[in-house]
């Protein structure tokens, strides 16, 4: 699923459509009635981590009207439409991602913390799944065949035209009310508040630091990718306990971290790839075989990772034993 870099890069898609008024609505989500969407101005524009967050207000006036006022409108709107659905159901298209990326999409996100005040409220937060994007002013059109052979265009999960014509096209989202964003800057990664006391704290724990990586409450907004990256590009065994390794080795961790993921969002600002040195990679920039194995805590979210025993090799734990590559 998108990570820190490519949701900021999503953030900006929608910037310059705040302060302009919702046209139209469509898309096949089932999350959210889209008909709520209609007449609302689109206010605000935030990232956090991997999640974007939208604020809707209502358009009367200059600055719209309250958040209370827009939350009972749109309350009323469902209400509304879900009676008249009795005589004319909305049509909803099917999901076009396979089954089991929706479940790695579902266990993912229940290891983050919720948000702090779901429920009724006037921002909408969007998690991306596998292959999840944002279009603006374009659709997504299909560069393949799927498995039956038929060429399909994307459906999106949401479609927003704006009065001014231009519109925004959401795809493998997934999307729900909220009162505020989760906001933690200290945690984010990309965010120039971002503490580097907390997080080095937390990779000295006696856990492998390939899974204090993907800790959301520490490092907002780093994915598979960047940990796989970073941990070779550090020269660290994933399996490596963070209690065993120097200061100086976190820290250049966390360097690693920082600028890879910076390093990553500008090559998305400029319409560049990016070039991993050992994700989904069979040998390392040295030409080392490259070994995979799918790790992550017991009972808990695990996760595809990649290393080589050669430039990352096992570090002896605290009881004299090699940390394990599997």
């Amino acid at each position: 699923m998108p990570e820190g870099p490519l949701v900021r890069k999503f953030q900006l898609l929608t910037s310059p459509f705040v302060g302009q008024v919702v046209a139209k609505v469509g898309g096949s989500s089932r999350k959210i009635n889209v008909n709520d969407l209609n007449a609302l101005r689109l206010q605000d524009s935030q990232v956090h981590g991997k999640n974007l967050y939208l604020a809707f207000v209502a358009a009367e006036g200059p600055l719209g009207r309250t958040a209370e006022e827009t939350v009972l409108q749109r309350e009323a709107a469902s209400g509304a439409s879900s009676s008249a659905q009795g005589g004319q159901e909305q049509v909803r298209a099917p999901q076009t991602h396979p089954q089991d990326e929706e479940m790695q999409e579902l266990q993912h996100s229940r290891a983050e913390p919720p948000d702090a005040a779901e429920g009724p409220g006037n921002w909408l937060r969007f998690h991306f799944g596998l292959f999840g994007s944002i279009r603006a002013n374009e659709f997504s059109r299909a560069n393949k065949a799927n498995k039956r052979g038929d060429w399909k265009d994307p459906i999106p999960r949401l479609v927003l035209h704006f009065e001014s014509g231009g519109f925004l096209v959401f795809y493998n989202c997934r999307m729900h009310w909220c009162s505020s964003p989760r906001a933690d800057p200290a945690s984010d990664i990309l965010s120039v508040e971002f503490h580097r006391g907390r997080a080095l704290d937390a990779l000295r724990a006696p856990d492998p630091v390939c899974y204090t990586l993907l800790d959301q409450r520490y490092f907002s907004g780093l994915g598979n990718i960047i940990k796989n990256e970073i941990l070779y590009l550090a020269k660290i065994h994933p399996l490596t306990q963070g209690s065993v390794l120097a200061l100086s080795d976190l820290e250049r961790l966390l360097d690693c971290a920082i600028q890879f993921s910076s390093a990553w969002l500008h090559s998305k600002l400029h319409g560049k790839g990016l070039h991993p040195q050992i994700y989904r990679k069979e040998q390392c920039p040295l030409g080392h075989a490259v070994m995979k194995g799918t790790l992550g805590p017991s009972g808990g979210f695990k996760r595809l990772t990649w290393w080589c025993p050669q430039c990352q090799p096992a570090v002896l734990s605290g009881d004299g034993d090699p940390s394990p590559a599997t």
